[in-house]
């Protein structure tokens, strides 16, 4: 009975109440030594992009301007996210944090993060053993 009741709620806030999120999603991989990160980031205006390195932590900050009240603009939604925001990411291996450079494009920040020579994990295999029936 409560996880009919469960799915009720489940259903219905959905429905009604559309889960909003903001896209900080970050795209990590390697490139001829390079550790590259990309991010979406439409309507941030370059001024207002922070990037800082510590360690194997990537902080990318910002602000997406908060569009000016209009005079009879009625709305239906409003989903973009305005305002500051900062995402944080554990990167995979050691960089060269005071050569990484970045650029802007079209709304895509990518940053160039030269990996640190021997930083990269080694793939151990663990042997799984096998369990005895009890």
């Amino acid at each position: 009975p409560l996880s009919r009741l469960n799915s009720f709620f489940d259903d219905s806030l959905h429905h009604s109440f559309p889960v909003l999120q903001t896209d900080l999603a970050v795209d990590i991989y390697e490139r001829k030594n390079n550790l590259i990160a990309e991010m979406s980031l439409p309507g941030v205006q370059e001024s207002e992009i922070d990037i800082a390195l510590e360690g194997e932590f990537l902080t990318i900050s910002g602000l997406r301007e908060e569009e000016k009240e209009i005079i009879g603009k009625e709305y239906h939604s409003k989903e973009i996210k305005r305002g500051s925001f900062t995402r944080t990411v554990h990167l995979p291996c050691t960089v060269v944090a005071d050569t990484a450079t970045a650029s802007y494009f079209s709304g895509v920040l990518k940053i160039t993060m030269p990996i640190l020579a021997g930083s990269k994990g080694k793939v151990v295999k663990v042997p799984l053993q096998p369990t005895k029936n009890k």
